[in-house]
């Protein structure tokens, strides 16, 4: 049988988890995740854990933070005085919203932390920073 090449597409069932064992995200109940390799669409350890693979074939892969949504960084947390937050807005904690940016465009973050001066946003993808652990099986390549 054949591995994945660039170019392929690929279909692949696959739970994602934390060290911890905090399962994240999973595609059991769900059709199998479909992606072309090579073409950038999932994070790099996971195209690569799938490149060493054939049709049928289950693996497990650990993927460092480099290989995977990329360090925590500290420049992505942002304090935004209460007096800047619309009336009518009561942000809480786990809040997620979208900042507008200078340039037009707009930035996913989440409420990390509420006081009545302030309100802290955090712009880090929840799993920057974060060591994931993939249990995959490449169904089937085209």
């Amino acid at each position: 049988m054949a591995q994945p090449q660039a170019g392929n597409t690929v279909a692949i069932h696959y739970t994602g988890r934390l060290e911890d064992g905090t399962v994240f995200d999973s595609s059991e109940g769900r059709e199998p995740l479909t992606f072309t390799v090579g073409a950038g669409q999932v994070i790099p350890g996971f195209e690569k854990a799938v490149l060493g693979l054939e049709p049928g074939q289950k693996g497990t892969t650990t993927i460092a933070p480099k290989d995977g949504y990329g360090p925590h960084d500290p420049d992505l947390i942002v304090q935004m005085p209460r007096s800047e937050i619309p009336s009518g807005i009561v942000p809480q904690v786990g809040q997620q919203f979208e900042l507008g940016l200078a340039d037009g465009n707009r930035m996913p973050v989440v409420v990390t932390a509420v006081t009545d001066v302030a309100v802290t946003f955090d712009a880090n993808h929840p799993l920057a920073g974060k060591t994931l652990i993939f249990d995959i099986e490449l169904v089937s390549i085209s």
